[in-house]
Order: structure tokens, then sequence, then C-alpha cells
């Protein structure tokens, strides 16, 4: 019997992880990506004048071990040790972050730290039931007045709505396992190194990161692809996707920058993309109540200034969150910080501000260098450095790069995947925009993996929807218990409602 051919529809962490394991079988695999130059989606490495820089800041840390292991075999000599460093700026004064008691306690003044304690107090005696929104789950766990000093302005500039039309469901995964006393405790004392399963993610102090940014590592990643086999199309946009229920074979229609036409047919389709673009993309067409639902599905959009500067050690950070109104700047990179290696010389710094908006508004639309003017008035504003030291900069816009969790999208997700599941067999949802899940790379590359592996066998021996936000997956009745021919571990099923995991505590990436 002959191998199953694929096509895969994107190459970032998921598509590209899919690509390599099934290369690795001996699967055929062509994979088709938009960008006409550049792998990784959003984990790419953008390129501009020697300097490297980040779509958002990815620190390498998985609770999975065989994502560890993955990053390592893919580019095993050039992973990076990187103290992690980050800082709140609010109220015109900087907070580390994770938090430090004495510090913050200080910072904040005697009354306000007792109006934050008495506060969160309150919260934990009585919290609020059934909490649907981030506003009800972030007031519950940290109390009133820290939302407010913490979350709200950083969040409300991430997501461009209020935190009341924010589902609980995004705060349980990017904050699991972290509350005030958590918080308060690492800050007093270190604490006993734990098995990476019970590493709280929001407390790590140190990741890996490659020596010239994620890209590198998707690179690698793709040249390793090839070298197996597959076949990697750039600036490829797919059209199109027929299903044929006679014979059981997908036709993927694409079309390059100057418009030609091809076709790929194949067994399996693996898509990385936007689930509300994909929907409307499908032959025969879907039922009026997946279309619908689709297209109530929402991304929020962002784009970075890079600015290029004279270096004057104004900070060492990876990044900070900027809580201050004042400016519309939601976060700021040092790229420096990540790699000294992202900077070419190592007298200038390049530093990334990220603007969350959506595509379109005003700030989307704003000319290139209008934006890198603004960018630089507010870095002076908030003290990180003075306009005059910025010598050059660059914009890169990234559309749907977070899936909005409002309060229908999981019933509009789970509308789609039912009509997908009945009607489309053979097309695999993988990844943060195709499965419309706010994950890290860990949990895109691990749905990535299953997938690779249920093709491999003919059968859908993993459900990638039942991969959790730490890269674990989750069966019923099988903990303790290692799958032969993968490795990959199991562990049980968590009861309904506990919340599942968590990166940061107010990070969008």
């Amino acid at each position: 019997m002959s191998e199953p051919t694929v096509a895969i529809i994107g190459a970032g962490p998921a598509g590209l992880t899919a690509a390599y394991q099934l290369t690795k079988y001996g699967i055929p695999v062509t994979v088709l990506e938009a960008d006409p130059k550049y792998v990784g989606g959003i984990s790419r490495t953008v390129r501009y004048n020697g300097f490297h820089f980040d779509i958002g800041g990815h620190r390498f840390f998985s609770k999975s071990k065989e994502i560890e292991d993955l990053w390592s075999e893919i580019l095993p000599d050039d992973m990076l040790d990187r103290p992690r460093s980050s800082r709140i700026f609010y109220n015109g004064q900087f907070f580390e972050y994770p938090l430090k008691a004495g510090e913050a306690l200080m910072k904040l003044g005697p009354i306000e730290s007792a109006r934050c304690v008495l506060s969160y107090l309150k919260a934990r005696a009585f919290p609020q039931d059934n909490p649907r929104s981030f506003q009800d789950w972030v007031t519950n766990q940290f109390g009133a007045r820290l939302f407010n000093i913490f979350f709200k302005t950083y969040t409300e500039k991430v997501w461009g709505m209020s935190c009341k039309e924010i589902s609980a469901d995004w705060a349980a995964q990017r904050i699991k396992g972290l509350s005030l006393k958590s918080a308060i405790l690492n800050a007093l004392w270190k604490p006993k190194p734990k098995a990476r399963g019970q590493v709280i993610k929001s407390l790590i102090n140190t990741f890996r990161y490659p020596r010239l940014g994620p890209g590198m590592l998707w690179e690698a990643c793709a040249e390793k692809v090839k070298a197996q086999g597959g076949v990697i199309e750039m600036g490829r946009k797919v059209v199109g996707l027929h299903y044929d229920h006679k014979t059981n074979l997908w036709t993927v229609n694409h079309t390059g920058p100057d418009g030609d036409f091809q076709q790929e047919v194949v067994d399996h389709v693996i898509s990385s993309a936007p689930m509300k673009q994909l929907i409307h993309g499908l032959s025969p067409r879907t039922s009026d109540a997946a279309r619908d639902a689709a297209s109530k599905l929402r991304y929020r959009d962002f784009l970075t200034v890079a600015l290029v500067l004279k270096d004057r050690n104004q900070f060492t950070d990876n990044w900070i969150y900027i809580h201050d109104p004042g400016v519309k700047v939601g976060r700021v990179q040092n790229f420096k910080s990540w790699s000294p290696e992202m900077v070419p010389d190592q007298s200038l710094n390049c530093y990334g501000l990220e603007y969350f908006c959506f595509e379109g508004d005003g700030t989307w639309a704003a000319s290139d260098a209008d934006l890198i003017e603004m960018a630089k008035k507010e870095l002076a504003k908030i003290g990180l450095a003075d306009a005059s030291d910025v010598l050059d900069g660059c914009v890169v816009r990234q559309p749907k790069a977070y899936p909005v969790y409002d309060d229908d999208y999981a019933t509009h997700v789970a509308t789609v995947r039912a009509e997908l599941q009945d009607r489309f067999p053979n097309l695999h949802l993988v990844g943060r925009n195709g499965m419309h899940k706010y994950n890290n790379q860990d949990h895109a590359m691990m749905t990535a993996m299953l997938c690779a592996e249920n093709i491999r066998a003919g059968r859908e021996k993993f459900n990638l929807w039942e991969v959790n936000q730490d890269a674990e997956y989750h069966e019923a009745g099988s903990a303790g218990t290692q799958n032969g021919s993968t490795g990959l571990r199991m562990v049980p099923t968590r009861v309904k409602g506990e919340p599942q995991v968590a990166e940061e505590v107010v990070a969008a990436s």
C-alpha cells in the first residue's frame, strides 16, 4: 500500500512540525505558505539591515519533554539559555514581574498596599460563583484593586474590548496556577526545584532561545523537511479546497504572487489557516449554520514598530508591559536582551514597540513614518530612551495574531468542528488559528505531532482537541501510561470547570 499524500496549509510552528514528523515517516508532504519570504508564521524572525527581531516574544519553555526534545533535535547547537526578565510599567513606575513583594508594597505605598490585601481577602472569602468574564475570573483570584492596577488597562489594550466581554476561558488558560499567594511566596524565597509538569510557567526564571531568534529554528526545520523529501512552496495562497466523496481525495487550489493557479490532489489536508477563512473556502459548500458561526469568530491584530537606536543600557528586560493608558504601546521588546546576536553592532540596540489593533483601524492604516514617529515619542515618554537616540526604524503588521475569546467563541467553534467532522474526513485542524485556540507554540506543535501520528496510523488515535495548553494530551483512564509508538504521555482529563494552562499573567504572546 502506498503512503498517503498530505497538503499542509501554513508553514508556522504547527504546519512545519507536522511536515517534519510526516517526512520522517516517509509520507509525501507539500507545505503551502502565503508569505513569500519567511517561514515560522507569528514565530518568524524578521531581518532588517542586519538586525533580527521577533513578531512578539517567544520563550522556549514547555512542560512537555517531547516538545523540548523536538526543539533540541531540530536546532541542536544554537539554543541559548537565557535569564527571564520582565517588568510592568504602571503609574510612572516600573514593577518587577513576577512580583517582588517588598518592591511592590513600597512603590504602591502603605495605603494602596493595604487596600490591595483587603480586596484580595474579600475576593477569596466571597468569590463570584461561575465567573463568566475575564474581569470576574481575575478578580476572584487577585481581588478588584489588583485587577484594576495590573490587569485591566493592559488587557483592554491587547483585546480592544472591555474585560467584561472577554471570556473567563482565556484567563483560566493564561493564568492557571498563579495567585497572589504563589507570586508572593515565589518572591520571598527561591522555591525548591520542581518537576517539569509542576512548574508555574509565569514564574520561570530561565528559558531557551535560538541565538538568532525563533525563526532560526523554523528555518532549520524547513530545511530538514526538504532534506527528508518534503516540498515547501512559498508565496502560495490557498484559494479553495474541494473534497470528492467518491474518491475521498482533496483538491487544493492555490495561487502565487503573479496570480498563477495550481492544484494539489492529496489524501489529507492539514490546516493551520484561520478557521474563519477555511470554512468559506470549502466545497461542497458548508451549511449556513457553520458559515454563520465561522463569520462570527473574531481576531485581534497587531503591529511591531522596530526602532534601531544607540544603546544607553536604559533597560535589560526581555520585555516590559505598558499599563499606562496615556500611551498606545502595549509592550516593549528588547531584542538584544533576548540574544546579543540579534544586534549586529553592540553599540546599538533594537526595541520592538507592539501596538494591538484591528486590521483596517486607524493604527493599522497609519503610515510607517507616522508609526515610527509615534513610537519614538512614546518610548521617550515612558523613559526608556531619548527620541534623539533613534537612528532608524521599520514596521511589521501581523494580521490575525490572536483568536478572540469572547462570550460566544466556544459555541461558534463547536458548530464549525461538528460540521467538519461530519462532512469532511481527512481535514485536520492544528495550531492557534486553525483551532481558534489562543495557545503557545508548544501546544501548536503537540497538536501537529499527534495529527502526524493519526495520519501515519490511518485512524484517529488521538483527539487533537484533547491537547491542553501545557502541550499534554489528556485522555480519561490513561494516567501514567506511555503510548508505545510515540512515547507521548497520557494524563487524566481534568474535571469540567477546572482551569487549564497558562503562560503569562498579563501577556499576549
